[in-house]
């Protein structure tokens, strides 16, 4: 059995980090300790993942909470990070459960503002919860939103300078990027074709198991739950483990 709990970055101790690191190296290839670090200090808080016969931390989520103009308009945007869980926990739900009530809290707090879930996503596994779980979002694999769009390019400028190809819609970090190592999460043909979204997926992102991040938004206001979130929460709460391709944590992803 496992929970999660929400933690500011600022009240992680150190072995928590430590812990964190070693899960990530379990899984990426060139993640070193400094490297985590600079990208840890600039999110806002981690949902750790326990095991509550020990305690121990076998999975974890960064967030980043940023505040910006978009068309004339101040908006809210929840930017999810580095994503692991250990292989044995795959498929389980308590990180995705917690991760909306966060979310929906946050809505709250300012109900009349736009909210949106920021993600770069270098594996299938995000997009899929993304496609399956949000009515509105980009890319979408049935339809253009040219809107979002830009809020992809305006967040993205803003994050990463530098790093999106504006024609491919995709961010690179060069050679040294840390990437899914080789047996993490692999895009079959199988998957392919049994999934159109994995295939869309794998189309937008070629470059994806190189490092390559398909920057990702979708809409995450209070009527969004009303259509999607509240359905997509109550699956998590009633099942604590039910194994399926739309979880974000059945596998590492990198943002």
């Amino acid at each position: 059995m496992l929970y999660t709990r929400y933690v500011k970055v600022k009240d992680l101790r150190i072995h928590e980090i430590l812990h964190m690191h070693g899960l990530f190296e379990r899984y990426y290839d060139h993640g070193p300790l400094d490297t985590f670090m600079r990208d840890l200090t600039k999110k806002d808080g981690v949902f750790l993942v326990h095991r509550k016969s020990d305690q121990d931390i076998v999975g974890f989520s960064t967030l980043g909470i940023h505040r910006f103009e978009h068309q004339g308009k101040q908006v809210k945007g929840l930017f999810s990070g580095d994503t692991i869980l250990e292989k044995a926990y795959w498929g389980t739900r308590t990180l995705q459960s917690a991760f909306a009530r966060k979310m929906f809290v946050e809505a709250v707090k300012q109900p009349l503002s736009p909210q949106y879930w920021l993600l770069i996503s270098k594996g299938y596994k995000t997009y899929l919860l993304l496609a399956r779980n949000f009515p509105v979002y980009y890319p979408d694999h049935r339809q253009e939103h040219p809107g979002l769009k830009q809020l992809v390019t305006h967040y993205c400028e803003l994050l990463y300078p530098g790093h999106l190809d504006l024609e491919r819609m995709v961010l690179t970090f060069g050679d040294n990027a840390n990437c899914l190592k080789g047996e993490v999460a692999p895009i079959t043909h199988d998957l392919r074709q049994a999934e159109p979204a994995i295939d869309f997926f794998a189309q937008r992102n070629p470059g994806w198991a190189d490092g390559h991040e398909l920057p990702c938004v979708a809409r995450a206001d209070l009527w969004t739950f009303t259509k999607a979130i509240v359905p997509f929460l109550w699956k998590a709460l009633r099942s604590n483990r039910r194994p399926s391709l739309s979880q974000p944590a059945s596998a590492p992803e990198r943002g």
